[in-house]
């Protein structure tokens, strides 16, 4: 059964940083693309980063451009995103994706099926 599990989520201050994990158990990554969105209450969800199952292509957001990075650990079967500078408005629940494409990543944010989510992490960011 594909499970990915999310940590390091957390309440931190405005210009402070969190970075998320994302382990895979049940399967191995190496063919997967990992992607992380966020839903903040009332708000649909927003695509954040995504990362090829290479590590050679990533794209991100306009909203985190600049102060997030995606990365991931293959012989550990871990994704993480370093979110650095954060911002009120990073305030949302962040959930983790895998979709199986090698070494590509999807062109939009929306209308692909993920073989796997992950159960989402909260992260506060408040004074």
């Amino acid at each position: 059964q594909l499970q990915l599990v999310e940590s390091g989520g957390g309440l931190v201050q405005p210009g402070g940083s969190l970075r998320l994990s994302c382990a895979a158990s049940g399967f191995t990554l190496d063919h997967y693309a990992i992607g992380w969105f966020r839903q903040a209450p009332g708000k649909e969800r927003e695509g954040v980063s995504y990362i090829s199952s290479s590590g050679r292509a990533t794209k991100y957001g306009d909203s985190v451009k600049g102060r997030f990075t995606i990365s991931r650990d293959n012989a550990k079967n871990t994704a993480y995103l370093q979110m650095n500078n954060l911002k009120p408005e990073d305030t949302a629940v962040y959930y983790c994706a895998a979709i199986e494409l090698v070494d590509m990543i999807p062109i939009q944010w929306d209308g692909y099926v993920h073989d796997a989510w992950g159960q989402g992490t909260q992260v506060t960011v408040s004074s």
